[in-house]
C-alpha cells in the first residue's frame, strides 16, 4: 500500500460501473426477451447463468421452514436483534402529510404517500447476503409499502441461501422469487405470467444488474447505480494501526475494484499502517481479492494538518469515513460529504454494515456530494395540494392571469379570468 505525500496532491482512484458496449447488448437482448416471454425467458437465463432448472421460480412456505433449520438458534436471534435495530432507526425517518391554511381560506400541504410496490435485488448463487435482504426491505416497510417482492439467484440446485430465506421472513417478504441477473430485473420492471411488476427496484448487483436497471429507469425508479465499495480512514497520531489496516481491508475484500484510502497527520502512522496492511492481508481468507483491491485501489495520504485531512476528506466524498482522531466529534461538523460516517476506533464500518442501525446501502463514486444513503423517503412520494377559495381567487387572480401572460401562456390567464368574471 504505497503513501503519497500530500503535495503531490489527492485523489481517490474509483472504478465506475459504465460496462462495455457488448455487455449492454447482452442486457438489452435479456429484457427485452423476457418483455415477451416472461416466465419463460426467465427460467431459460436461469438455467444458463445459474445452472438451475426450475418448475417454479417461487420460493415455497418448505423451503423457508427449511432455512429454519439450517441456522442455529444463535444466527436466528442475532438476525432478529439486526432487524430491530434497523428498523428502530428507519421509523425515525418517516415524514408525516402537512396542511397549512390562511386567513383568506387558502389550504396548502403536502401529501405523503407510500410506493404500492417495490422490488429488492438480493445477490445471491455461492454468496449470502442477509444484510441486503434487512437494509432494503426495512427502510420500505417502515414507509409503509405493501407489496416488497425480492429476487435472488439460486444456486445451481435451485436453492437460496438459508440466511437470506429467514432475513427475508423476518421482516415480512412474501414473495421470494428464484432469480437473478438481468433477467430479475426484466421481472420486476415488466412484470411476467407469475411476477407482477413493481414501482421501484432496489438492491446491490453485478454488472449487468446495475446496466439493466439503468436500462429501466423510466419504466420504473430505482435506487442508484452503484459501484465498488469504498473506505476512507481520516487519522492522527492516536489511532491504532492494527485497527485501520483491517478497517481498510475490510473493503478491500469486498471486490478486486474496491478502493480503500488512508488520510493522516502522521508519517509514523502511516508507515506502520503499511505494515500492518501487509501482516493481515496474508491471514485473510479472500486474501487474493483484498490484496488486487489494495494494489490497484488503495493509497495512504500523508497531510500536513487536520484542516488539509477534512479539506480532502470533502473531495474524495467516500461512501465510507472513519474519523480516528483524539476528538472525533469536534470534526463532524466540518465533513460536508460522506455516506455514512464513523466516529472512533470502536465505530468500525462492519457495525453499520450489519448492526448498528442505518443503513448499508450508501453512494458511492463520489456521488456522496448530492446524495444520501437508503431510507424511508426513498419509498414515498409527496403530492402538493391546493385549494383556493374564492376570496383568494379574487385578491390573487389578477397576479396570476399576468405572469401567466407574460410567458405567453393565454390558455392559462384565460382559466383564472374566467372566474374572477363570474365573482365580479
Amino acid at each position: 500500500m504505497k503513501i503519497v505525500n500530500m503535495n503531490d496532491g489527492i485523489s481517490i482512484k474509483r472504478s465506475i460501473e459504465e460496462g462495455t458496449e457488448e455487455q449492454r447488448q447482452v442486457v438489452l437482448s435479456i429484457l427485452e426477451q423476457v418483455k415477451t416471454n416472461g416466465d419463460d425467458a426467465v427460467k431459460t437465463y436461469t438455467r444458463k447463468f445459474d445452472g438451475a432448472t426450475l418448475d417454479d421460480l417461487r420460493v415455497t412456505s418448505e423451503e423457508i421452514e427449511q432455512a429454519y433449520g439450517e441456522l442455529s438458534d444463535e444466527l436466528v436471534a442475532i438476525i432478529q436483534e439486526a432487524a430491530s435495530n434497523i428498523k428502530t432507526f428507519h421509523e425515525r425517518q418517516r415524514r408525516e402529510s402537512w396542511f397549512t391554511t390562511s386567513e383568506d381560506g387558502t389550504l396548502l400541504g403536502q401529501k405523503v404517500t407510500p410506493l404500492d410496490s417495490v422490488g429488492v435485488y438480493v445477490p445471491g448463487g455461492k454468496a449470502a447476503y442477509p444484510s441486503s435482504v434487512l437494509m432494503n426491505v426495512i427502510p420500505a416497510t417502515a414507509a409503509g409499502v405493501q407489496r416488497i417482492v425480492m429476487v435472488t439467484p439460486p444456486d445451481s440446485e435451485g436453492k437460496v441461501p438459508a440466511g437470506v430465506l429467514v432475513a427475508a421472513n423476518e421482516v415480512g417478504v412474501t414473495e421470494i422469487v428464484k432469480a437473478g441477473g438481468a433477467q430479475a430485473v426484466a421481472a420486476l420492471a415488466y412484470g411476467t405470467e407469475s411476477i407482477s411488476a413493481v414501482d421501484k427496484i432496489v438492491g446491490p448487483g453485478n454488472i449487468f444488474v446495475a446496466l439493466a436497471k439503468r436500462e429501466v429507469f423510466g419504466i420504473v425508479d430505482i435506487d442508484m447505480i452503484a459501484g465498488p465499495s469504498e473506505i476512507v480512514v481520516l487519522a492522527d497520531e492516536q489511532a491504532n494501526p492494527a485497527y485501520v489496516a483491517a478497517d481498510l481491508l475490510s473493503q478491500a475484500e469486498h471486490d478486486e475494484r474496491a478502493s480503500a484510502v488512508l488520510v493522516t497527520t502522521s508519517q509514523v502512522l502511516a508507515e506502520r499502517v503499511q505494515e500492518q496492511v501487509e501482516k493481515q492481508l496474508a491471514e485473510l481468507p479472500r486474501a487474493e481479492i483484498a490484496s488486487k483491491s489494495i494494489e490497484d485501489y488503495g493509497v495512504i495520504y500523508v497531510v500536513d494538518n487536520m484542516v488539509a485531512g477534512v479539506e480532502a476528506v470533502n473531495d474524495l466524498a467516500p461512501e465510507h469515513l472513519e474519523i480516528m482522531v483524539d476528538e472525533p466529534m469536534t470534526l463532524l461538523g466540518k465533513i460536508r460529504h460522506a455516506g455514512a460516517i464513523f466516529l472512533g476506533p470502536y465505530s468500525s464500518e462492519p457495525v453499520g454494515d450489519y448492526f448498528a442501525g442505518p443503513n448499508h446501502v450508501l453512494p458511492t463514486n463520489g456521488t456522496a456530494r448530492f446524495s444520501s444513503p437508503l431510507s424511508v423517503d426513498d419509498f414515498i412520494k409527496k403530492s402538493s395540494v391546493i385549494s383556493y377559495s374564492k376570496e383568494a381567487m379574487k385578491q390573487n387572480g389578477n397576479s396570476i392571469a399576468a405572469l401567466a401572460k407574460l410567458e405567453g401562456l393565454g390558455a392559462h390567464a384565460r382559466a383564472v379570468e374566467l372566474r374572477l368574471e363570474d365573482l365580479k
